[in-house]
């Protein structure tokens, strides 16, 4: 390969033309990405960009997607180290080249060394202002909004970073039908009030005021993912909340036993199989304490439960809080939206919604949005 001797290495408090997508702690240098649909965008010249990264994993090896001028042109794996990823070469030098290098992966919990900082870029170009978007949505979930079972065959089963893409998430897709920037908070298998398995420590609403609560261990602690987050510094119009599948899956499983103090939680079921009154009940007040904690953090925001894309088991249930928590506080700029259910013809991998269900999902939420903000 001939190699450009044009190139110039930029770290980024030399390149100040960007954008950072995602909550991240800004103050850090080289920057986290934490969060899927997390990235950094640039506006460049010149006929070649390449972006230098640091990378580490025990288990799940964080993936990555690229637009060039709002196509996407690349989706791929990161192994370990410290290294260049090429974003293009060979295009017109003289042409403003709009790029954007998104993490693909969740944070992953389950994976303390798992990390993805960006360093700098090398280019033979100019970096120019990244113009804002014209609004900025939040979005709250669990592996759906991880986008879980975007990619990968139907039928497939393995819980691997392979098979999990914000690039086909519906919070994408509407995003960029509303000319929006976008964050996303979300982790597989954890739900509102509990997880899938009746673990109540994975719940979103106790990660929801840290940068990256999900992110655990003392190096992603070290990046700042525990530090407060600070909502003033980027003001959300609207905030969708995707919440509710897993607590759902929950009132199916056996209680949860903590390892050391041996204490158990359960959602129940009945013996008329129908949901316990007083764990829906619990269900339903997670749900309104949790709408109640994003209004104090975002109280110019339009909030809106969405849900229903792996089934509608607690839908009247969601409903009725948030038809409760406007009547408790005079909130009416929330609001609940039904989702299309993922069906045999839309259905992905991992038995997840695929990224036909994601873009049903995503035409509804943005009609709905349209008229909002």
């Amino acid at each position: 390969m001939t190699l450009n001797k044009n190139l110039k290495t930029y770290n980024l408090k030399e390149a100040a033309q960007y954008k950072i997508h995602g909550r991240t702690d800004e103050t850090q240098y080289p920057v986290p990405l934490f969060y899927n649909g997390s990235g950094i965008e640039v506006n460049v010249t010149g006929t070649e960009l390449w972006i230098d990264v640091e990378v580490d994993y025990d288990v799940f090896e964080p993936w990555v997607w690229t637009t060039v001028n709002g196509a996407f042109v690349s989706r791929q794996m990161l192994v370990s180290g410290t290294y260049s990823v090429c974003l293009f070469r060979g295009m017109s030098p003289e042409k403003v080249k709009n790029v954007r290098f998104m993490r693909e992966l969740q944070a992953m919990s389950e994976d303390n060394a798992c990390h993805l900082l960006i360093k700098g870029f090398r280019s033979d170009g100019d970096f120019l202002p990244v113009e804002p978007r014209k609004f900025k949505l939040e979005f709250i979930g669990d592996s759906i909004t991880s986008g879980e079972g975007t990619y990968g065959a139907k039928g497939e089963l393995d819980w691997i970073p392979m098979y999990m893409g914000s690039s086909r998430c519906y919070a994408r897709m509407v995003s960029d039908a509303l000319d929006a920037e976008y964050r996303l908070v979300s982790q597989g298998g954890w739900g509102v009030l509990c997880g899938w398995d009746n673990d109540p420590r994975h719940n979103m609403p106790s990660c929801y005021e840290k940068i990256c609560g999900l992110a655990q261990g003392e190096r992603n602690e070290s990046l700042g993912a525990s530090k407060p987050y600070d909502f003033g510094s980027w003001v959300p119009d609207a905030v969708i909340v995707n919440l509710g599948t897993n607590d759902a899956g929950a009132f199916n499983q056996p209680a949860w036993t903590d390892p050391v103090s041996g204490q158990t939680f359960e959602q129940r079921r009945g013996a008329d199989g129908a949901f316990h009154p007083e764990d829906l009940a619990r269900f339903k007040q997670a749900v309104a304490d949790f709408l109640g904690m994003i209004r104090r953090n975002n109280p110019d925001s339009h909030i809106v439960w969405v849900y229903g894309m792996l089934g509608y088991d607690l839908t009247l249930a969601i409903a009725d809080a948030v038809n409760t928590y406007q009547e408790r506080t005079g909130d009416t700029n929330t609001a609940f939206l039904q989702l299309p259910d993922t069906t045999e013809e839309t259905m992905g991998s991992r038995e997840h919604a695929g990224e036909k269900s994601h873009i049903r999902a995503a035409e509804v939420i943005t009609e709905y949005l349209r008229n909002i903000i």
